[in-house]
């Protein structure tokens, strides 16, 4: 992958700047992580009962996602996060899209697919900077339909990146291609199974109001988000030896 720049200098074909891809990888999935730690870490530690209020008064001892970024300082950090997370976000979304292509250029029910899920890819990455931008305590339907968007954006994007890697497993022998694949497998269940177990103690919550039933729909939550980020963690073996460079393109000769 090459990311053209200006460059003045006469070694004008070296690349600027090298990066494994792992290394992005993982940068980009930390920034995330770390800005999610951070902000629950001070939520609970500063602002306990703004964080886990609810509207019928019970019981609560985990605040939600969105309402630890709703706090300050805790929505700079997480908008600071996310908005240097995004960018690496679309540039991996465009860096499948190229590899699929190259795999399934005679399969084109597959190359449909990989079509779809850069689009999904997108509009995840979109919906999540919407519901960072836009708090639940500043406009909560925009907050709400960011957060809708980002969650069936995903389990579409992770259930057909599931399907052409079962494809590529078939026709490729790499061990890392089927490690890639098995993990895929498992964090998509799993991140499906806590989507449902999330919704059904958020439904709970709203009908019965009972004590602590909120404090399992925020840990589903957070198990939701974080077997996201691992799902797109797998990236690293997908893409263990390739390097994003940021380069100038060669000159023309012919001049």
């Amino acid at each position: 992958m090459m990311l053209q720049g200006p460059y003045g200098s006469p070694d004008r074909d070296k690349p600027l700047i090298r990066l494994p891809y792992a290394d992005f990888t993982v940068g980009t999935v930390l920034l995330a992580l770390s800005g999610l730690v951070a902000c629950l870490a001070i939520s609970l530690l500063y602002h306990f009962e703004d964080s886990t209020y609810t509207h019928c008064h019970v019981a609560n001892y985990l605040p939600s996602i969105s309402a630890s970024i709703s706090l300050v300082p805790e929505c700079y950090i997480w908008r600071c996060c996310i908005g240097i997370h995004s960018a690496p976000r679309y540039l991996m979304a465009a860096t499948y899209f190229s590899f699929y292509r190259g795999r399934f250029a005679r399969r084109l029910p597959d190359l449909v697919l990989s079509g779809l899920a850069l689009v999904c890819s997108l509009t995840e990455n979109t919906g999540l900077l919407l519901l960072t931008y836009v708090a639940s305590t500043e406009t909560y339907s925009v907050h709400k339909n960011g957060f809708i968007v980002f969650i069936a954006s995903s389990l579409l994007y992770m259930l057909i990146t599931c399907r052409l890697w079962q494809v590529i497993k078939r026709y490729y022998v790499n061990p890392e291609e089927v490690m890639s694949y098995q993990w895929k497998v498992r964090l998509f269940l799993f991140n499906v199974s806590c989507c449902v177990a999330a919704a059904y103690f958020f439904r709970r919550h709203n009908k019965y109001c009972e004590p602590g039933i909120y404090t399992l729909f925020a840990l589903c939550e957070y198990l939701v988000v974080l077997s996201n980020m691992a799902f797109h963690m797998t990236a690293f073996w997908d893409f263990g030896n390739k390097d994003v460079m940021v380069a100038t393109p060669p000159e023309d000769k012919r001049f």
